[in-house]
């Protein structure tokens, strides 16, 4: 009996069909005691914050080829698939949900009752970038799917980082950080929106001890003042480099403060 062809195009009458028959007969599973040259990608992780878009689908498609190819050069190929934690980026968005839909915070709920929450979320955003990458035919080994804080994947990162503390490689030191006033919690430049404001210089004078005289400092930000440890000038500067050794009265505060020198 003859099947006619449908007038339209229609995958889901054969992708999702042909991509479990791949899966289950183990198409994208690499063989360990395989004796050919081996090929290895670990996908970027996608953030749990949210599904995948069209750059994902750029990045994973261009891994696709590359996997593929590989396999077909006769290489044993293993594509790892695994989803991030991303740990403050998710407590934002699970705390933004609390906020617009039931009007708490994470405080009302206390850490257990959080903690459940970010995990519900993590499991819920995970199956969904699971299932996109399928439908884009990612020939993933689903059989090695991680997520970044599974037990082996948590004991790495910290096994990583104390060897290279222990060697000096990375250290804590004092920064200049992003601070979430709302979060309470640092946050990195990737989850900082910026916005330009229209600013004015400020232009404060601050008297020399002992002369009538000041220098004058011009600033954005007059609120910063109150902080103020000392004023730098170049020594370099001759205008400026007389100053160099003298006190300065703060402002508003009366606090004596040092002219010091630095060439930056």
């Amino acid at each position: 009996m003859r099947k006619e062809l449908a007038k339209n195009y229609n995958p889901a009458e054969f992708e999702d069909r042909i991509y479990g028959d791949w899966c289950e007969k183990g198409y994208f599973k690499p063989d360990a005691d395989d004796k050919k040259p081996s090929f290895s990608i670990v996908i970027p992780p996608p953030n749990v914050t949210g599904q995948l878009h069209m750059g994902h689908a750029l990045d994973e498609t261009l891994q696709d080829i590359l996997v593929r190819t590989k396999r077909m050069q006769g290489y044993s190929t293993l594509w790892v698939p695994g989803t991030d934690h991303a740990g403050i980026a998710t407590q934002i968005k699970v705390e933004e949900r609390l906020r617009v839909d039931e009007g708490l915070s994470r405080y009302d709920l206390g850490r257990e009752k959080f903690l459940e929450r970010v995990w519900a979320w993590k499991d819920s955003y995970e199956a969904r970038i699971t299932g996109q990458l399928k439908k884009l035919g990612a020939s993933c080994d689903w059989s090695r799917q991680r997520f970044t804080m599974d037990e082996g994947c948590s004991r790495a990162v910290r096994e990583v980082f104390v060897n290279l503390y222990n060697k000096g490689l990375i250290y804590r030191g004092h920064r200049i950080i992003n601070w979430c006033p709302r979060c309470l919690t640092a946050l990195s430049d990737a989850e900082v929106e910026y916005k330009d404001q229209p600013g004015f210089f400020w232009h404060i004078k601050y008297p020399i001890k002992g002369e009538d005289a000041y220098v004058e400092i011009a600033t954005t930000r007059p609120e910063t003042m109150f902080g103020d440890t000392a004023v730098a000038v170049n020594p370099e500067d001759e205008a400026m480099k007389h100053l160099i050794g003298k006190t300065l009265i703060l402002p508003a505060v009366g606090r004596e403060i040092p002219v010091i020198a630095d060439e930056r």
